[in-house]
Order: structure tokens, then sequence, then C-alpha cells
């Protein structure tokens, strides 16, 4: 028997959303994977119907904490009923109008819930509950944020905003402004280069990724965050630099712009199969790069032995546990586990080491993560220091930023080694920045 069809409604959209979010929490599964296989089921579910339920999934996972307090029960039901009233500000009529138990929608709320949903408060939930977010990793959190933390808490747990670079090997912002008014776009309040596009209520923005600009190298997408560690590195037309952890290209792309096409930039990655997109994007934008592709398999050769202690400038966009991006990866901080972290230490550090026998006397690294835990990013850097015994020093962070981006200053956490941007202050994902010079 043919399966009826589905109806697309708000109410038939949060039965969905409830059914996913049922599927993430038994298999303790990536959401983009459950969202994957719900929309293969239901292939008669519009695009339009996708992107609503994946808005609803992300929603219900980025308040998971503390929609479940509110309602006093964590099923995927009660996580979506909460996550309507504490992110879209939904009141019990609105809420219970679309619970009405009617085809496709999900069942009535029984008289528990309308009273919680009514009633419950926030006002003794623990930070981890309050904030959303592992209580293992608060501790270190709070030793960076401070007074902070639950206003850096509660930010990571918004929708990102949508943000662009534009290529200025191809064209200057306000000549991008003028090109892509169909948009919207304003300028990003620190990126010289950047550009930020509205989103609707549903958390979707336009397809920047079809849009003949787009296709004409004319912008990449990209976080301004990142495009400020990007511009943070210092790089100089005429150096040679390597980007080591280079992944699908995007602060390559930044660094050929930053340094006008005029040097040398030799892209890596220790894993091949993340580099698949950076020839593509290269081509489209314009941007000259040498890329290096590891072999597969197991043992692969390095392949940056000839460029040992003659390398300008080392950028390190390392490998971690991306907390800074929780905005983006909601479901990333519920599978977030200890041993994940001290093994991404572990990959940093090696990373780190290899970056400082590519580096000439006089010659610096630029380590970068999308990190806000300290172990990935002040103490990742004192154990280089350690480990090469006065070799290497930090520049002062300050001074960094007055040359490179001095209307910054006043929106990032200056740290022992470096700077850390984050979403309440900086409006970014959280990024942190730590610039080391070799001295011997």
């Amino acid at each position: 028997m043919r399966e009826p069809a589905w109806r697309s409604t708000t109410s038939a959209r949060l039965s969905a959303a409830i059914e996913v979010l049922a599927d993430i929490a038994d298999r303790r599964r990536p959401a983009a994977d459950a969202l994957k296989d719900w929309g293969l089921a239901h292939r008669f579910a519009g695009s339009g119907d996708r992107a609503a339920i994946a808005s609803l999934v992300y929603d219900g996972l980025r308040r998971r904490a503390s929609a479940a307090w509110i309602m006093g029960d964590d099923a995927p039901r009660s996580v979506l009923i909460g996550m309507l009233r504490l992110q879209h500000g939904l009141a019990l009529p609105t809420v219970a109008a679309m619970f009405d138990g009617s085809r496709f929608a999900p069942e009535p709320l029984s008289e528990g819930e309308r009273e919680r949903l009514a009633n419950g408060s926030l006002d003794d939930a623990p930070p981890e509950i309050a904030g959303d977010a592992p209580a293992w990793v608060l501790p270190a959190l709070q030793g960076l944020l401070g007074d902070d933390l639950l206003p850096e808490l509660r930010a990571l747990g918004r929708r990102a905003p949508l943000d662009i670079r534009i290529n200025a090997l191809k064209l200057d912002r306000d000549a991008a402004l003028a090109r892509l008014t169909h948009l919207a776009p304003e300028p990003t309040p620190h990126a010289p280069n950047g550009l930020r596009i509205p989103i609707g209520a549903d958390g979707r923005g336009p397809a920047l990724h079809v849009e003949p600009e787009f296709i004409e190298g004319l912008y990449e997408i990209q976080d301004e965050g990142s495009q400020l560690a990007t511009r943070l590195s210092g790089a100089k037309a005429g150096e040679t630099v390597v980007d080591l952890c280079a992944g699908g290209g995007g602060k390559t792309l930044g660094l050929a712009a930053l340094m006008k096409n005029e040097g040398r930039i030799v892209a890596t990655d220790a894993d091949p199969r993340r580099l698949a997109p950076i020839h593509e994007r290269l081509r489209r934008a314009g941007a000259e790069a040498e890329i290096r592709t590891p072999r597969a398999g197991r043992l692969r050769a390095d392949v940056l032995t000839d460029l040992d202690g003659s390398v300008d400038r080392v950028l390190v966009d390392a490998p971690c546990t991306g907390t800074g991006t929780w905005r983006r990866n909601p479901d990333a901080k519920w599978r977030l586990r200890p041993g994940s972290l001290a093994l991404r230490v572990a990959e940093q550090a090696q990373t780190l080491d290899r970056a400082a026998e590519l580096v000439r006397p006089g010659g610096r690294i630029v380590y970068v993560t999308c990190s806000l835990l300290p172990d990935e990013n002040d103490e990742a850097v004192t154990g280089l220091l350690k480990r090469q015994r006065g070799r290497f020093g930090a520049i002062d962070t300050a001074r960094i930023i007055a040359e490179e981006a001095p209307a910054l200053a006043p929106f990032v956490r200056l740290t022992r080694h470096g700077l850390q941007m984050s979403p309440a202050l900086t409006g970014t994902d959280g990024f942190y920045v730590a610039t080391l010079e070799r001295r011997d």
C-alpha cells in the first residue's frame, strides 16, 4: 500500500523534528546523518520542509539541556516543546495550537506539559543547564571567561550569522556591495573584506553557492572570525608560507588574497581527503598556491621535507574540538568527551612540532584553533615553547593586533600567549590566535 502523502505544515515539521531528535539520541549519531536518513525515507518532503526540519532539530540541540530543565523531562518531544519557548519565544497558546493531534501533528500537550511550558524557569538552573554545555568543560571555560561565562555560553547557543569574504584578488568590498544588493548585505563589524548576509526567521539564508558572483569567484562563504584569523597571520607579499592544515582551503584562499598572489603558498593536510575541494576553489578564485597531497594509507611520506628551515611563516589551523563553533554544530557539544580532547591535544602537539621544523630563523608560526578550551590554546603553545627549549618565543599579541587589525582590540580577550575571539564579545565563532617566532 502506498504511503499516504505527507502534508507540509508546521505541525508536521515538528513531528518530523521529534522523530529525528529521537534517532540522534537513540543511535548517538551526528545530526547531519540523521537528517539525511530522514530525507531519504521521506522523499516526498520538499527542500523547504527539509530545511525547516533541520532548523528545528539544530535549535533543539542548541537548547537541549535548558529545554529539558524547564519541561522536567529530556525526551525529544519535551526538548522540542521547551525549545519553542526558550529559542523561539513562543507562548503556551501558540505551541498548543501546533500540538493539536491532527494528522501528521504531534499529540496534544498534556496538563503537565502545559504547566511546565507556562511556568518552568531557569532561575535556579546550574551554569551547564542555563548555558546548555557539557558540565565537564565548564571549569576550563570559567577560567577563560570569568564573569562572562554564562553570556558566552548563551551566545554559543544562538544561530550563527552568514558571512562571506570578498575576494580581494578580483574586487574590493565597496564594489561587491554594489554587485550584491539583491542579497541585502552589510559590512562585517571587524573584517575589512567581509559582508554579512541576512538570514530568515527559520535560520535559512540564500543559496549563495549558486549565485553568479560565487561561481565567478568573487566571494567565499567564511565566518568573520576565520577571516580575522587569516588577517592576523600577518602574511606578506613575497613570503614563503605553508598552510599546514589546509583542509578545504578557506584560509589558503585568504592568504593568497592577503599576499596579492605575490609569493609562495604551499598547502597540505595530514588527511588527503580534506584537500579535495581546494583545487576547484583556487581555480574559481584566481588564487595561486602549491598543493602537496600526502599519499593515502598508513605510511604517508612527509611531503614538506625540502622546505625544512626555510619557511617565513607557517599557518597551523589545528584540528581541535571545535568548541568555538557550537553555534553551527550544536550536536558536537553533546558528543564531545574528555578522550576526544586528549586526542586533539596530542595531534596539536605533533602538528606544532612539525611546524617548528619548517620555520627559518626569524620566521613565525601562527597557531589558530576554533576552540575556547585553554588546553588546546595557551597550553598547547606552552607545550611547544617548553619542548623547543628557547628556540621559539611568543610575540606580544597586542603588537600583532596593532599591526594587523587595530580596531579589533576592544573585542578580543588577551590570553597568556595569544588572543581569544568569542560570540558574545567579538560576534564571531570562538577563534584563538597566537604568533610564535623562531629566535635561535
